[in-house]
């Protein structure tokens, strides 16, 4: 495994919840329990790529500009994960932020799967795609991998 199929698993499970967030009704126990969900999966895949992805590109040449917008981004992501928290979940108000963080989520994968990718399998050897995948895995897996 390399690391982009290692995030591109992450990445479906990411659009899986934020499509099922998006679903749901009201101060439900399955709204709770998704946005939870949701929200503990792109922390720690966040954390995870910034040091397993983002940070080998910030050093090259060919997707720097690309690995500080994704970390931006990340951010962004965050800042809207406040605003629902800081929101009820039977407000009118909460599904179309809802929808807002979906549509932020899916940008940012999407930008990241058509175009930092690319940038990414021109820099990175072989052996860094693999090692990278390996120290993901690891963070996601709970494990020290550094």
């Amino acid at each position: 495994m390399n690391i982009f199929e290692a995030l591109r698993e992450d990445h479906e499970k990411q659009r899986t919840l934020v499509d099922l967030l998006c679903k749901t009704k009201g101060d439900s126990r399955g709204r709770a329990e998704i946005f939870e969900n949701l929200k503990t999966a792109l922390d720690q895949h966040a954390v995870g790529e910034e040091e397993f992805f983002y940070r080998p590109l910030l050093n090259g040449e060919l997707a720097h500009e690309k690995a500080r917008h994704g970390i931006a981004e990340h951010k962004e992501l965050d800042d809207l994960i406040e605003e629902l928290e800081a929101t009820d979940f039977d407000s009118p108000g909460w599904l179309p932020k809802a929808k807002k963080l979906r549509e932020r989520v899916l940008h940012h994968l999407d930008e990241e799967e058509h175009e930092v990718f690319q940038l990414a399998g021109k820099e990175l050897s072989e052996e860094q795609k693999k090692e990278l995948a390996v120290g993901y895995r690891a963070h996601m897996d709970g494990k020290n991998a550094r």
